[in-house]
């Protein structure tokens, strides 16, 4: 609680103004918080084209969204959304993705809560992040093939390393063109709950749930046997090749695994997973093909 200074304190009938900066303005029943108000509709600033507005209306059906709203203006925020910044138009996805940052983790919350109570506060926050991760969200935009109707520009559309980013930050835009379209995490909902169902089922059959370098750490260190220490190295300069880094796993002197993958991140990963299938055989899944 904020107190004035000594000497500074309010009289009885007087407000204390620190109260006043701090305390949000008072609001009668039916407004802002009590009741929500309208999604604020963001224009583009050119004219949609009927071929681009069909093409966004089969976009929003092909992710179980139909009926949804069909006039330009009210797709505008999804146009808005596959807009990334090297489109290099008046407008891009930026606010959007912001926006859809705080609106995912928030539904992916709400998920957890609605289909999986049981959970304790730590696995829910454990498998939220894997549910709100730039991974998934990639994978997530692979699945609902959103390169399809991203305005890309040409630098981005021969780098080939940054397509996962880019699918991605797509998404999580489109999440944010979603809630502002409604306005309510509903068609979020309606999107993402299938998803979020298969990659939970996945995850709980895995007691790592993917953080394999986090798991061979702690079982190293309750074996009394130290830190494991990783080793990378290129391969080759390929973007978006699964087999570009090359990682070794060894505690010690003893080497326990390697790995394989388009980022050193990745291939230690690999690493510590094939060390993990030596050490407790039983407790990590098979390998998924990739």
């Amino acid at each position: 609680m904020i107190t004035p200074p000594t000497g500074l304190r309010p009289r009885r009938d007087e407000q204390n103004p620190a109260y006043v900066l701090l305390s949000p303005p008072c609001q009668s029943p039916g407004t802002w918080p009590y009741q929500s108000q309208p999604a604020r509709i963001t224009p583009t600033p050119t004219p949609m084209t009927p071929d681009r507005r069909r093409q966004l209306l089969a976009f929003l059906t092909g992710l179980g969204l139909d009926p949804a709203p069909s006039s330009a203006e009210a797709l505008a925020p999804l146009d808005e959304a596959l807009s990334p910044t090297s489109a290099g138009l008046a407008f891009n996805h930026e606010q959007l993705e912001f926006l859809g940052d705080a609106v995912l983790r928030l539904a992916a919350a709400e998920f957890l809560e609605r289909h999986h109570p049981q959970l304790k506060v730590g696995e829910r926050s454990a498998l939220r992040a894997q549910l709100v991760s730039d991974r998934w969200l990639a994978e997530l935009g692979k699945t609902c093939q959103i390169e399809a109707v991203l305005r890309i520009g040409p630098i981005a559309a021969g780098d080939k390393s940054g397509r996962a980013t880019l699918r991605a930050e797509a998404c999580e835009a489109v999440i944010g063109a979603l809630y502002r379209i409604w306005g309510t995490l509903e068609p979020v909902h309606r999107w993402l709950t299938p998803h979020w169902q298969r990659t939970t089922a996945e995850l709980q059959a895995d007691p790592h749930l993917h953080n394999w370098k986090s798991a061979l750490q702690e079982w190293s260190q309750a074996e009394g046997l130290g830190l494991p220490s990783y080793s990378s190295r290129e391969c080759n300069q390929h973007h978006g090749d699964p087999r570009r880094f090359h990682c070794t796993v060894a505690l010690g002197k003893r080497e326990l695994g390697e790995g394989w993958g388009g980022s050193r991140r990745l291939a230690e990963q690999q690493a510590a997973r094939m060390a993990l299938e030596a050490v407790q055989p039983k407790e990590v899944p098979p390998a998924s093909p990739s």
